[in-house]
């Protein structure tokens, strides 16, 4: 998919001391804004509709220059980052479980981290929208998506910020586990780099504001 998605099981010498650093400052206060940025699907399965969330986490990451910080977390099952954004601080997560218990490793970074459901983005993908379609959805129901459903309830709030990167829905209803397990076709993959980008500045663009406001300005 190019979209730098991390090989389980390989580390190198800079991921294990990343996660020496990640241990030390989920345990430390941090003196600016922090924020949670998940993004949501099955762990081992990269490249596929329903992983797109992660991948968009890989190009952030790039973005902000932690590409190569990516580090097992045992405490929460998940791939962390830290990368700084201004004054603030993102806490970059990818759930090392499947889609439809991503909420559990969430909802651990979120204790380690002290950050509430207000302080959490949720990156994952959406059915009701092309591919090539982005939105911005400030909390909700989890319209039937899994891995979303599964953050609620392990959250106990849908008050979390959500970015859905749009994959279309099949025409058929029986098609949509395949479609959503399945991996982009070659002309899919022309627009996935643009969209890597244009939903990076999206996200980023919103922490930056909210950042600098007050919590509530959603």
């Amino acid at each position: 998919m190019g979209v730098g998605t991390l090989k389980s099981g390989l580390f190198s010498p800079g991921m294990r001391r990343s996660w020496a650093l990640s241990r030390q400052v989920s345990e430390a206060r941090f003196p600016g804004k922090r924020w949670l940025v998940a993004g949501l699907g099955n762990h081992g399965m990269p490249g596929t509709r329903h992983s797109v969330g992660m991948a968009v986490l890989g190009q952030i990451a790039r973005r902000l220059g932690v590409a190569e910080n990516w580090a097992r977390d045992s405490r929460c099952a998940a791939d962390l980052a830290l990368a700084p954004l201004g004054d603030a601080q993102l806490v970059l997560l990818r759930p090392r479980r499947l889609m439809n218990v991503n909420g559990r490793s969430v909802a651990r970074a979120a204790e380690l981290f002290g950050l509430t459901a207000e302080e959490i983005y949720l990156v994952h993908d959406e059915l009701d929208k092309p591919l090539g379609k982005l939105a911005l959805k400030l909390g909700g129901s989890a319209r039937g998506h899994n891995g979303v459903r599964s953050c609620i309830s392990c959250l106990n709030s849908n008050a979390m910020p959500r970015l859905l990167v749009g994959i279309g829905r099949p025409t058929h209803p029986n098609m949509v586990e395949n479609h959503v397990l399945g991996c982009f076709s070659p002309e899919e993959q022309e627009l996935l780099s643009p969209l890597m980008d244009q939903a990076t500045d999206l996200l980023l663009d919103h922490i930056r504001a909210r950042s600098q406001g007050p919590l509530s300005g959603l």
